[in-house]
């Protein structure tokens, strides 16, 4: 295990996996300006470096995230200010959406405006029992403004989101399973263990398969069908041109443990 850390945002690696942990307890892990920019950057440093085939973003057991830096809002007066000061930071919600290697959410206590966001925006969501998501920007006169009305309402559909954007209802871990937002739901003791399971064996597959059926299942998502399974055809067969999925074959028809180059 190597570790780095900054004060707000802590950085390991343990093999294959990439941890990143949002670390301000006192204020609920709220997404400030500075936070955001160190949890991308962690991110991005995964994203090139080959020997990590997968990252758990997580907070701590109170919160995952409460939301934004409310404070940080006060001093933009109009529109044009807020643009301005907030048109990079929201887009570092939508690099973690599109990084090639697949990033799970591992979220215990409040996931909610931009936290709910941060989770949505991971691939996969591991919620401990006390989890609980919500998009309540509307209470302070805006909307979620890092993907939360579009991930939220294509994850839950539009009945829910609306409740959830306009009136503020907050889910439980249990009903955040049951709409389909969290993969899991498991013992908040648990969650770190089984988050890193999950990432382990995610690190296991061969990563250019994975990156391409990330890509696939994002677009299914987007496009029409026809669209959707023109992309999926064309990614399928260009995996043929990988060492990894002759080795994939070969493991298969041989019955031994694959070893995957990345390839």
């Amino acid at each position: 295990m190597t570790t780095a850390a900054a004060p707000e945002v802590l950085v390991e690696t343990e093999g294959p996996i990439g941890l990143v942990a949002l670390n301000r307890p006192q204020v609920l892990n709220a997404l400030s300006l500075p936070v955001m920019k160190a949890v991308a950057e962690a991110l991005a440093g995964f994203e090139r470096d080959a020997k990590i085939r997968a990252v758990v973003l997580s907070g701590s057991s109170r919160a995952f995230s409460a939301g934004a830096d409310i404070g940080e809002f006060q001093a933009l007066k109009d529109s044009g200010a807020a643009a301005q000061a907030l048109d990079e930071h929201l887009a570092r919600w939508d690099f973690i959406g599109s990084m090639a290697k697949p990033v799970i959410a591992a979220v215990s206590g409040f996931a909610l405006g931009g936290g709910c966001e941060l989770a949505m925006a991971c691939d996969l969501i591991v919620a401990s029992e006390t989890a609980v998501f919500g998009q309540p920007e509307v209470a302070i006169g805006v909307i979620p403004g890092a993907g939360g009305t579009q991930r939220l309402t294509k994850a839950v559909g539009k009945a829910l989101a609306m409740e959830m954007c306009l009136a503020g209802r907050r889910l439980s871990a249990r009903e955040a399973l049951a709409h389909g937002l969290v993969n899991r739901v498991v013992a908040p003791e648990s969650l770190p263990s089984e988050a890193k399971a999950l990432a382990r064996r995610l690190a296991g597959m061969p990563p250019l398969a994975v990156a391409a059926a990330k890509e696939a299942v994002r677009r299914a998502l987007d496009l029409p069908l026809a669209q959707g399974l023109a992309f999926e055809r064309k990614a399928f067969y260009a995996l043929f041109d990988t060492a990894d999925q002759k080795e994939g074959i070969a493991s298969f028809l041989e019955k031994r443990k694959p070893a995957f180059s990345g390839s």
